[in-house]
This record gives structure tokens, C-alpha cells and sequence, in this order.
């Protein structure tokens, strides 16, 4: 089964300093129809205005992990860990017992463009940790990149839910199989990149839930970077 959520149709937040849409239901939006896909909880596509960012708060019991795709975030948290994540750079921070944070665009003239990803934890009350990485595209072009997985494989940034979240470049004309999905569920975030699967065109912004597919086929018309999450069916 496939199931396609267009970009127009996600929840939108216009905070002045912060534009935000909403895959799904979250903070002053209620979609009872989107309230998350399996452990995935959220996917949030922000634009934070220069010289701005969200103040030191709260977080627990989550996985959270961001994916920057232009202009640079200053993190700053309670562990005391400090660090500017730019393009092609991903953070996971496991919540846990409780951690405080920042998150700030703190240049004078440029926007930051990313996407914050929560997921639902394996367990409750682990000691939080937090951790980046950068991933570069030339790793990704024509194959899935992992940037966080339970295990930290081939590198990857480690999360607390069996789920594999991996980037692939898509080319211009080119076609890219997802195989071996039996029994498992897929999420697709496109950032960039528009393509086809099945019969349906795929734009930027644009996600697709895959559940109960052998496999599916991607087209793409135009290159660009997707978001993947992949985990078994529970």
C-alpha cells in the first residue's frame, strides 16, 4: 500500500522568526488522520529567521534527530555539548531522563532550511546522549547513505528504535529500486528531488508510506536528496 502526503496539505506555522510545516499532528496542529507513521512521530520542516532559533527547552523520552539542508544551526545542551551543524550534517540526540536545549541560526543574514525528526524511543528512561556527524553527497549519489540507525552501522549516528534513516541522491533520469520491504514499513521524505513511483509524481516536500510492497521503483525527472525511514512492521 502506498499512501502519499503532499507538502500543501501539511499543518503550517507562521511564527515570524520561524516557518514551520508539520508532516504530522503537532504542537497547535491536530490531523487525527496523520498522527505519526508507526515510531515515526514527527517531521518538521523549518525555516528559522537570521539571528534567531528556538530558546533553551525541554525534551525526554524521544529521539530527535535533525538533518540541516542549508545555512548552519548552533546546538547548544544541558550534557554540554556544543556544535554548528551545516548542510549534509545530521544530529541524534537521545532524550531520555531529560535534556535541555537550544537551537539557534546564528548568522546575521542567512536562513537555516532543515528537518527535525522525532522518533519514539525503545525504552523509557535511558541516559541521554547526543552526537553529529557529517555525511557527505558523494556518498549518497545513486545509493542510501545511513545517517542513524540502532546500531550505528557503517557510521552511522546511533538511535534508540529499531528504524534505519538513510539519505539517497536521486539523478536526473535515472531509476533507483527499493527492494526486500516485505514486512516492513517505509517512510519516504522528499527534500529536493522530484520523481515518480507507480503512477504518481513526487515533489519536493512531498512524503510517500510504503507498507506491504515486495518493492517499488523510483523515476526521477529531476535530481535531489530523499529522506528514508525504514523499520519491520510491529
Amino acid at each position: 500500500m502506498i499512501t502519499i502526503r503532499r507538502a500543501n496539505d501539511r499543518g503550517k506555522g507562521d511564527y515570524g522568526w520561524l516557518k514551520t510545516a508539520y508532516t504530522f499532528s503537532f504542537a497547535n496542529y491536530y490531523d487525527p488522520d496523520f498522527m505519526g507513521f508507526h515510531d515515526l512521530r514527527a517531521i518538521n520542516e523549518d525555516v528559522i529567521a537570521p539571528s534567531r532559533g528556538f530558546d533553551t527547552h525541554d525534551h525526554a523520552d524521544m529521539e530527535i534527530v535533525t538533518w540541516v539542508i542549508s545555512g548552519e544551526l548552533t546546538h547548544r545542551d544541558s550534557m554540554g555539548n556544543v556544535g554548528i551543524l551545516r548542510a549534509n550534517e545530521a544530529q541524534a540526540m537521545s532524550a531520555g531522563t531529560g535534556v535541555s536545549h537550544s537551537e539557534h541560526n546564528e548568522s546575521a543574514i542567512q536562513p537555516v532550511h532543515l528537518l527535525q525528526i522525532w522518533i519514539e524511543p525503545d525504552a523509557w528512561g535511558k541516559t541521554p546522549v547526543y552526537d553529529q556527524k557529517t555525511f557527505p553527497l558523494e556518498q549518497r549519489r545513486g545509493t542510501q547513505q545511513i545517517i542513524a540507525s540502532p546500531d550505528g552501522r557503517d557510521g552511522s549516528l546511533r538511535i534508540g528504535q529499531d528504524m534505519i534513516v538513510s539519505i539517497l541522491h536521486l539523478e536526473k533520469e535515472t531509476s533507483f529500486v527499493l527492494a526486500d520491504l516485505a514486512q516492513k514499513s517505509l517512510w519516504i521524505q522528499n527534500i529536493a528531488a522530484t520523481f515518480r513511483i507507480q503512477d504518481a509524481h513526487i515533489r519536493p516536500s512531498d512524503g510517500v508510506a510504503i507498507e506491504n510492497e515486495e518493492r517499488v521503483e523510483l523515476f526521477c525527472d529531476e535530481s535531489g536528496d530523499i529522506l528514508l525511514f525504514t523499520a519491520p512492521l510491529k
